[in-house]
């Protein structure tokens, strides 16, 4: 979108306004007719079309091809010229969305100022709508973990490209958040990005809600797809798309054009797509319930967005930013975390991963007290929680174990703990619990603990001979 295509079937007029634009620094295209004119809007949409009404030996007339480019392309301002203009004629060009009309023949410095209105408006209309589709989603990526820095690197390597990125992780470790920011980093960040809630749209509606529709009470509703064009489409979920509409967006990736429910016309988009998914979609395809041809054009940079277990040493970070957040947004008071309170955090269990995270942190901030620092005892204990005189309330699974081999059990699943909580670091972790790196290396090996690379950092894990023995 940045020339000025010429519709006229008089060829020494579309040259001579081509000749005095380029003098004026625009870059030009000529059409001479319908079936070219068409050809060229398909290939790349112009900034600004200029179309003469009357075109001899063509398909369409001016107004014809002004309907189309307005349903496909409303973006672009089309500047209507004719020989045989009058005020029927200037009205219904209007109505059908040109810029302004201009009869022949016509000045050069009208015509000059009429397109630079026109790109102007236009250039505003764009920035307008790109600011009223900025919704309140967060693109920043924040961590520091080793498994953080691991998926950074992916991301930043798939921003500039146009390729297809397929995330995956479990529910709530920020998929979404690493869609955004592809496109925020990208060359399609002033163009929209939406997003198809797969799992919340009901199968019998997803047609509509993504193709959308046509009808003579309601006329042209346009859809999801249609309303991505020129940015990006994210399929949130995509293991829940209905089968039957995997096989038409399977389509739109080869074709890149598609109908509206209940139309004949043909919808063009240029559409980058982000796919997300918390399920193994080779099982899916297993099963028949997911398209194998669909999950290779889909899958084709795959990238795993680690959970919150995973990069234990963000949880600080992570929960000092949603605590400035909820001051921001809603007044909440924006306590300091204790080194306690940070400790429990780094070792609890986070099945909901950072959103669970965040709604804790909420939690939290609404139900304390006063706005000192956070203490762990704010934090909902769970096996482990403190009583007021200091014990420390065992599981069952260690009550019925003998002394020696509860000791082991606690021990291991300490260690292991803290190393995941220092992000694989045995150093940091020794000085942390208190051991001589050396000694903690002879506790590892005696409990069978050992630690492997996992999405770029170190994990600690039970080896497998020490488990298959002691199952």
């Amino acid at each position: 979108m940045s020339d000025i295509l010429i519709v006229d079937d008089e060829r020494d007029i579309r040259e001579l306004i081509s000749d005095i634009l380029e003098d004026e620094g625009f870059a030009t295209r000529l059409a001479g007719n319908s079936d070219d004119a068409m050809a060229a809007i398909n290939t790349e949409p112009p900034a600004l079309m200029i179309l003469d009404i009357w075109l001899k030996d063509s398909r369409m007339d001016g107004i014809d091809i002004l309907k189309t480019v307005k349903r496909d392309n409303p973006d672009v301002p089309v500047v209507i010229i004719s020989g045989h203009g009058n005020i029927e004629i200037a009205v219904a060009a209007i109505k059908q969305g040109a810029y302004d009309f201009i009869e022949k023949p016509f000045n050069i410095d009208q015509l000059l100022v009429v397109i630079r209105r026109a790109m102007e408006t236009a250039r505003l209309r764009r920035e307008n709508q790109s600011l009223k589709r900025r919704d309140v989603s967060s693109a920043d990526m924040l961590g520091a973990s080793g498994a953080f820095r691991a998926l950074m690197s992916q991301l930043d390597k798939v921003t500039k490209s146009n390729g297809r990125v397929m995330l995956t992780g479990p529910a709530g470790a920020g998929k979404e958040v690493a869609a955004r920011y592809i496109h925020a980093n990208s060359n399609r960040a002033s163009a929209p990005f939406v997003t198809v809630n797969c799992a919340g749209v009901e199968p019998d509606r997803m047609e509509e809600v993504l193709f959308g529709r046509e009808s003579a009470e309601r006329g042209i509703e346009p859809g999801l797809l249609e309303q991505a064009h020129g940015g990006v489409i994210y399929f949130d979920e995509v293991a829940d798309m209905p089968l039957g509409t995997q096989g038409k967006i399977l389509r739109v990736l080869v074709d890149q054009q598609f109908h509206r429910v209940g139309g004949n016309d043909k919808v063009r988009v240029d559409l980058r797509v982000i796919s997300s998914t918390n399920k193994n979609l080779e099982t899916a395809i297993a099963a028949d319930t997911f398209r194998q041809e669909l999950f290779h054009r889909l899958n084709v940079v795959p990238i795993a967005v680690p959970s919150l277990e995973e990069r234990r040493e963000d949880i600080p970070l992570l929960a000092e930013h949603f605590i400035a957040e909820f001051n921001s947004s809603q007044g909440l008071p924006q306590r300091p975390l204790t080194e306690d309170a940070i400790a429990l955090m780094q070792t609890m269990v986070w099945p909901g991963n950072v959103r669970q995270l965040k709604n804790l942190v909420e939690r939290v901030l609404i139900l304390g007290d006063g706005t000192g620092p956070i203490e762990a005892r704010e934090l909902p204990g769970e096996e482990t929680a403190a009583e007021e005189d200091g014990r420390v309330v065992l599981s069952s699974a260690l009550a019925t174990l003998p002394l020696r081999e509860a000791r082991e059990a606690f021990e291991r699943e300490y260690l292991l703990t803290q190393i995941n909580r220092f992000g694989g670091n045995i150093s940091r972790t020794a000085n942390f619990v208190g051991m001589e790196r050396s000694a903690l290396h002879r506790k590892l090996k005696s409990l069978g603990v050992v630690t492997s690379a996992k999405s770029g950092v170190r994990v600690a894990h039970m080896d497998e001979d020490t488990e298959e023995t002691a199952n």
